[in-house]
């Protein structure tokens, strides 16, 4: 295999988790985004998202002059053999994902695209959508150039999105071109991935089916764990008894206050804003939606049940990003929760180990945000686990529970450790979907 020439438009997660693999296996990638800021940033070798391993990746590969960033398009066009769009396709009013950012890519190569070349959409975009775009591109072309479109989803998880890309499950390749469909599975041979090629369609398809059933499995163990609190069972033991079903296993079945980030709730709402469109009923998907909103909510409702009117309590929030080793804030669930806990006049103290700085941007000052767990918990009457950070399992909680006005712990993530806990001496914790375990002064 020859190193290959590849230009990635949008330096966000995807695309920039993506152009930095594919430099560490030997191909000779250009980076493009129209924020001069990031390009600058990233020029100077620092990552402008925090996830796990990126920024080691990226100096390596700057270093070796096999990944550079511009943001110039003739520069990066000129250059590539392979384009890989990879920008937003963040969330519409209607449900319906808005592929404004993915037109105005089209449009920026209809303008400088000089070279036959293979353009590859990573981003999640609706089923029809690379013909469409192909038709913008080819509508636009100012230079004579064939195109050959790929339809390529990501399947990338924050906090683990280069972990993902090198060692992924399978890579989807979606074309109705057989050579160019050839080109990428040899511009991903280094990675000895399993390969599934497939239609354009079914490949767009694939990526919204995958993530709806992740979700869908996140909301069904979420149901039963409200249905466990109820009838005295522990959900922890009812999803390990499931997960051992091969049919089932145990991936996403862990029980909590729902999903977030940039992908479930927008994919999910994106799929069944298309079956409502086709006239399609698909009820079980709003069923997901429903259930992950309830769920969003649940710690709020138990400190009301324990602590009766919240005007005036303190309340310490652990967590704030969506899920751990990650500092993104897109639909977290902490938003949800303090906006609930401010609009009963709760007094709340949130830390989160890296997302403070996004969360400020999101939530606004309607919270105080601290820089440790204990500075939170001082004189709290409660305290909510909301992100499983593994800082948080970490944690001295008897020093903890020491400052705290009231000892009662709501974890939001069941990532305590209630043997633990219990040697604590009096506390009161109630996880999701589990027996509370309360231990008074005089027990």
């Amino acid at each position: 295999m020859t190193d290959m020439r590849v230009a990635v438009l949008g330096t966000g997660y995807v695309g920039l988790s993506t152009g930095i693999c594919l430099a560490e296996i030997g191909h000779n990638v250009i980076c493009i985004d129209i924020d001069e800021r990031k390009i600058n940033k990233l020029k100077e070798r620092k990552s402008p998202i925090y996830e796990p391993g990126l920024e080691e990746l990226l100096i390596k590969n700057s270093s070796t002059g096999r990944l550079t960033f511009t943001t110039s398009h003739p520069y990066a066009l000129n250059h590539a053999d392979i384009i890989i769009i990879a920008v937003g396709t963040p969330q519409s009013d209607n449900g319906r994902a808005d592929l404004s950012f993915l037109e105005q890519a089209a449009k920026d190569l209809a303008e400088h695209i000089i070279r036959d070349s293979i353009v590859v959409v990573k981003s999640t975009v609706p089923v029809g959508t690379n013909e469409y775009l192909k038709q913008l591109l080819l509508g636009q072309l100012k230079n004579k150039v064939e195109i050959k479109m790929v339809s390529n989803p990501e399947f990338l998880r924050q906090g683990s999105a280069i972990q993902d890309t090198l060692k992924a499950d399978r890579i989807i390749i979606g074309s109705d071109d057989a050579g160019a469909s050839e080109k990428i599975q040899e511009m991903y041979r280094p990675l000895n991935v399993p390969f599934l090629l497939t239609d354009v369609r079914s490949a767009e398809m694939i990526k919204y089916a995958s993530n709806a059933f992740l979700a869908t499995k996140i909301s069904f163990i979420n149901g039963i764990a409200n249905l466990c609190e109820a009838v005295g069972a522990d959900v922890e033991d009812v999803a390990n008894g499931m997960g051992y079903d091969k049919r089932i296993g145990s991936a996403f079945l862990k029980a909590g206050i729902g999903y977030g980030g940039s992908c479930f709730p927008k994919d999910v709402k994106a799929l069944l804003h298309t079956s409502r469109e086709k006239g399609v009923p698909f009820s079980l998907l709003e069923e997901t939606i429903a259930i992950n909103d309830h769920q969003q909510e649940l710690l709020v409702g138990k400190a009301q049940k324990r602590l009766g009117e919240l005007k005036g309590k303190k309340i310490a929030m652990l967590g704030l990003s969506f899920k751990p080793e990650t500092d993104d804030m897109r639909e977290a669930p902490s938003i949800k929760i303090a906006r609930a806990l401010t609009a009963a006049e709760a007094k709340v103290a949130a830390y989160d180990p890296v997302a403070s700085g996004n969360a400020r941007k999101v939530i606004g000052e309607i919270i105080t945000y601290v820089d440790s767990a204990l500075e939170a918990a001082k004189g709290a009457d409660a305290l909510f686990i909301v992100t499983e950070w593994e800082e948080f399992r970490q944690l001295e909680f008897e020093a903890l529970l020491d400052v705290m006005k009231q000892r009662i712990i709501f974890d939001g993530r069941n990532c305590l450790d209630e043997a633990a806990l219990q040697e604590c001496g009096p506390i009161e914790y109630y996880p999701v979907g589990r027996p509370a375990v309360i231990l008074r002064r005089d027990d």
